[in-house]
């Protein structure tokens, strides 16, 4: 895809509930959906608390955006995010926001942007609040995240990141499976045949935390295949050079 054709993003972060050392893998995760035209952060960057953020705002060409603590209990840093995201908006020059925060206070910001017609990804730790992640398109844990810096020369197939969850198989009766089974049917053909991007798609739309690194795998498709409870098929295109996956529930087989 030519950078021209990729969503357009502006990200903002709420520099006091994000950690400054996941930013240069928050970037590059990014990187992944579209091309960032604006990088902001909120905070009141005469504390003390956030020092650790000077180098990484410089090495990343962030704008630091002061916002003073006036009163104590009152997040100040939460508004001003919320009015320059609304006045960034009306401009109508981004197709998507990035709002990096583990703050249910921008729950309802979320729900606005994407009333405009824009996606919103999200970017916080597993203890943000569920209703800003169902708030967002696509909802990532930073936890999952791990830069291409930091691979193994010879890293396999499946790579875990350092607080991700150890990798295992699906196992009929939990809730991911369930997950699993369901978006196959749904996005399935008369033979149970489904395509894996389309069920990945699906599995964000009514899930939007769902992130198969949350389970300890890199790629859906990893988790497929070390499940139990489907199976997968290569479908190569004439005039293509590229394969699509296809995924099919294993109790088709038998019915």
């Amino acid at each position: 895809m030519v950078a021209d054709a990729m969503p357009k993003f502006a990200v903002l972060i709420d520099a006091d509930n994000a950690r400054h050392s996941n930013i240069h893998r928050l970037l590059a995760e990014i990187a992944k959906y579209g091309t960032v035209h604006a990088k902001r952060a909120y905070g009141d960057w005469s504390s003390q608390y956030l020092i650790g953020w000077k180098d990484q705002l410089l090495h990343h060409s962030i704008q630091p955006i002061q916002q003073f603590a006036y009163t104590q209990g009152k997040n100040a840093t939460d508004s001003a995010m919320i009015i320059d995201a609304m006045d960034l908006l009306y401009t109508s020059r981004y197709d998507g926001f990035c709002l990096v925060s583990s703050d249910s206070d921008f729950t309802k910001l979320a729900s606005r942007i994407r009333e405009s017609g824009l996606v919103v990804y999200g970017f916080g730790e597993q203890k943000t609040p569920k209703p800003f992640v169902a708030a967002c398109d696509k909802f990532i844990y930073t936890e999952n995240l791990v830069h291409v810096d930091e691979l193994e020369p010879h890293a396999t197939r499946i790579r875990v990141p350092e607080h991700s969850v150890p990798a295992k198989k699906v196992q009929t009766g939990e809730p991911l499976a369930t997950q699993l089974r369901t978006s196959v049917e749904a996005v399935s053909g008369d033979d149970g045949w489904a395509r894996l991007s389309d069920v990945g798609s699906l599995l964000t739309k009514k899930h939007p935390d769902f992130d198969s690194r949350s389970y300890g795998y890199h790629k859906l498709s990893d988790l497929i295949a070390n499940s139990a409870l489907f199976e997968t098929n290569l479908k190569s295109h004439p005039h293509k050079s590229s394969v699509d996956i296809y995924v099919r529930d294993t109790r088709r087989k038998s019915s």
